[in-house]
């Protein structure tokens, strides 16, 4: 291994494998380090990996849009054959349900017809063609076993819910990043596990590498900080948080698993679904499963942790969310085996990641991102490499904020709404759905 390299980059979650991708694709050498023994084996492995194109912010939504085309070309987009085999967009289109929550997605239209990104308006009756087994009652708001009122119709039905064609998931979130590592290694990228940065030099205001658990000493220029939940001590071990205005947080997060419901098939004929009326959203997942997360209503606590020290077992978020789901699907089983997963979220104040420079030269962030970035993960490694030349060739992204071209979508996206110096987005909607 050598011990100089152009770049390190510290986490090969799916951001950090991409970013390490497109630096090399760029002539640099870099190296990636994992405290996990593989590419994606954090957070990422447990990501509902859900590619859709609304957001609440037209940056947002142009930047998602930009990274559906990524997914929908994936083996062009890294040019290589993974003898793992290679990640599969499963594009079954994602419906919103319309409430009140989300302004009945007046914005989110709006936002849609500026960047031409195609939807189909769906009536409460055209969605039971669809879904047979939903039953379209309004719920909300969401509660908690122990509300009164829990599970129980609140008068009236959902309006209806727009439809976005374009949107899907990846069904392994793990080998997309085990496919992103392997595209950067054909480009000469090398990646290091089971190694914790446990220090970030520096000298005369930048940072002049990493030192690792085992004492060994890697010089490099630029340091890209990518480490998810880790990412706010990352920050501090580099002296980097001094001037930032946005900041990250580990959050813990639960994800249930439930079968479909007998005599309807979810995996072959449903699709991804965010209904802020119950408070859940969902998708297909193998062996004809449905995948359930919380939308973050008020009612659902925010659990911020240690991440190096957290509940791994199921709780009743679990159940909560299954109940919700059950509000919506009446003949949906809930088996007392919990499936599923608990793992962590990288959230920032506004729930918008940060990509940017820091204060200390050389040393960049990628962070914030869990949650609603796994789709954004190729265009993210693709405008944080462009970030990166921009600024060490001189570049003042303070002052002057990188305009990075859209490849596919066309145009350009102003990096400076990812500053770590910014406000606090207003237009945000302060939850996973970013």
């Amino acid at each position: 291994m050598h011990e100089n390299y152009d770049a390190i980059i510290i986490g090969a979650g799916v951001i950090g494998a991409a970013i390490a991708y497109e630096l090399s694709k760029k002539g640099c050498r870099t190296l990636s380090i994992d405290k996990l023994p593989a590419a994606g084996y954090g957070p990422t492995s447990n990501s509902c990996a859900i590619i859709r194109v609304h957001y609440s912010t037209l940056e947002g939504a142009v930047f998602a849009y930009e990274g559906y085309f990524y997914w929908k070309n994936w083996r062009e987009y890294l040019g290589i054959e993974d003898e793992s085999g290679m990640a599969v967009f499963h594009e079954t289109g994602c419906m919103v349900m319309k409430t009140e929550v989300n302004g009945y997605l007046e914005r989110i239209r709006e936002v849609a017809d500026r960047f031409h990104i195609p939807y189909e308006e769906w009536r409460p009756e055209e969605i039971i063609e669809r879904l047979p087994i939903y039953d379209m009652q309004r719920f909300g708001p969401p509660k908690r076993p122990g509300d009164a009122g829990f599970c129980e119709p609140t008068g009236g039905g959902v309006e209806g819910a727009v439809f976005f064609p374009t949107a899907g998931y990846i069904s392994d979130p793990q080998l997309a990043t085990h496919n992103l590592q392997r595209a950067a290694e054909a480009r000469g990228a090398q990646f290091l596990f089971n190694k914790r940065v446990v220090e970030i030099p520096r000298a005369n205001g930048r940072v002049t590498g990493v030192v690792l658990d085992d004492g060994t000493r890697i010089d490099a220029p630029v340091v890209v900080n990518v480490a998810g939940p880790y990412s706010g001590p990352v920050n501090r071990m580099a002296g980097a948080d001094g001037d930032m205005n946005i900041r990250t947080r580990a959050l813990r997060q639960e994800v249930t698993h439930v079968p479909s419901p007998e005599g309807f098939n979810f995996e072959t004929s449903g699709f991804v679904v965010s209904d802020s009326d119950i408070g859940v959203y969902c998708r297909p997942e193998t062996g004809n499963h449905i995948l359930i997360g919380s939308e973050d209503p008020e009612c659902d606590e925010r659990e911020w942790v240690d991440p190096d020290s957290y509940d791994r077992e199921f709780t009743e978020q679990w159940t909560t969310q299954a109940y919700r789901m059950a509000q919506r699907i009446p003949s949906l089983g809930i088996p007392s085996r919990m499936r599923g997963c608990v793992d962590l979220y990288d959230v920032s104040d506004d729930w918008i990641p940060i990509y940017d420079k820091s204060c200390v030269g050389g040393f960049y962030m990628a962070i914030g991102t869990s949650g609603n970035q796994f789709k954004n993960a190729p265009v993210a490694g693709a405008m944080m490499a462009s970030l990166i030349e921009y600024c060490e060739g001189g570049g003042d992204h303070d002052q002057s904020p990188l305009a990075f071209p859209l490849r596919y979508v066309g145009g350009s996206i102003d990096v400076g709404f990812y500053s770590r110096r910014r406000e606090i987005n207003p237009n945000s909607s302060f939850s996973v759905i970013g």
